[in-house]
């Protein structure tokens, strides 16, 4: 996904059955974070390790974070917020098996995990997923996104 996860999160946020403070922002975060690592990756990577391979993109640590940070949080009675944290970063890594690879065995197996695989048919990555028929689904994300917000301000 190049453009979809910060809406994902919207949408994630806005699947809560109750409007409970620092949901969004929770989830807007936790759409995006793991998409950070792209600082490492252009400024001190020198873009030599597909930045899925990152920790930031490894469910398994993530994984780890959750059952530390949850009962934590739930102490200080920011379950919700911390779940929704959660479940959008886990929608962030779903997102990103579709067509990027995700290290989902790690680290047992190193094999980045793609449902399925966007061919380079063109000079630049960036064109070549803005012209592969998966970015339809980026478009149906946005779509869906806008549409829940428009609802929520007309009367």
């Amino acid at each position: 996904m190049l453009t979809a996860h910060l809406p994902s999160g919207y949408l994630v946020a806005r699947a809560a059955p109750q409007y409970i403070p620092w949901l969004l922002p929770a989830a807007l975060i936790g759409a995006v974070l793991s998409d950070f690592d792209m600082i490492f990756f252009h400024l001190v990577d020198n873009q030599s390790t597909h930045h899925h391979r990152y920790w930031v993109h490894i469910p398994l640590f993530w994984a780890v974070v959750a059952v530390i940070c949850l009962p934590l949080l739930a102490w200080w009675d920011h379950l919700a917020t911390g779940v929704m944290f959660f479940v959008a970063l886990a929608v962030h890594l779903l997102l990103d098996s579709i067509g990027g690879g995700i290290l989902w065995a790690a680290p047992f197996d190193d094999h980045l995990y793609s449902l399925v695989t966007v061919p380079a048919t063109y000079g630049h990555w960036v064109i070549s997923f803005v012209m592969h028929w998966t970015f339809l689904l980026e478009l149906l994300i946005w779509g869906m996104a806008l549409f829940v917000w428009y609802k929520e301000r007309t009367p």
